[in-house]
């Protein structure tokens, strides 16, 4: 089944990804100041939010924020690597697909979840820094998101404790209103 989506609702959903992967970006920055490939990635997310063009400049730039989750998780810096897979999430967001499959909420709350989990774990390495993400600083979506998110089957099962945080948000979002 197709859903109807538009360009401008996919815009809207990538500036919300956008935000959200923009908020964890200082838990890598302290861990790997040198490494731009995160903020490329947001940067390129809010390019297309603003009115660019889905270029594989927005594809590169995943792969880069990607390459950079990966490069921190091997280094054991677990919280950079997530703040670094939110800006991956924030850049993929702009490929959200009109299918109606469960997968596609990832696309949707992908940046969102990543970057609480970043925040949690970053909670966990210095107790006295960032709290819950969801609890300290919620990123409010524009209505328009919550409506494209309720035209999707809920958030599939799995994918561990981000695959736990993308359902808690989902839930609370159909919830809504």
């Amino acid at each position: 089944m197709i859903i109807e989506l538009s360009l401008a609702e996919i815009r809207e959903v990538t500036g919300y990804a956008a935000a959200c992967g923009r908020s964890a970006l200082a838990i890598f920055e302290r861990e790997r100041p040198e490494d731009p490939r995160p903020w490329d990635a947001i940067n390129a997310a809010q390019d297309f939010a603003d009115g660019g063009r889905r270029t594989k400049t927005l594809r590169d730039r995943a792969w880069g924020a990607q390459r950079a989750a990966h490069e921190a998780r091997d280094a054991g810096k677990a919280a950079a690597s997530e703040a670094a897979l939110a800006a991956l999430a924030a850049a993929g967001a702009a490929f959200l697909h009109p299918l109606a499959k469960a997968a596609q909420v990832k696309h949707i709350l992908g940046s969102a979840a990543h970057a609480a989990r970043a925040f949690e774990l970053a909670a966990q390495e210095n107790p006295a820094g960032e709290a819950s993400h969801m609890a300290q600083t919620p990123i409010r979506p524009h209505p328009v998101v919550v409506d494209v998110l309720k035209r999707y089957p809920a958030a599939p099962t799995g994918g561990g404790r981000v695959g736990e945080l993308v359902r808690q948000l989902d839930a609370s979002l159909r919830q809504a209103e």
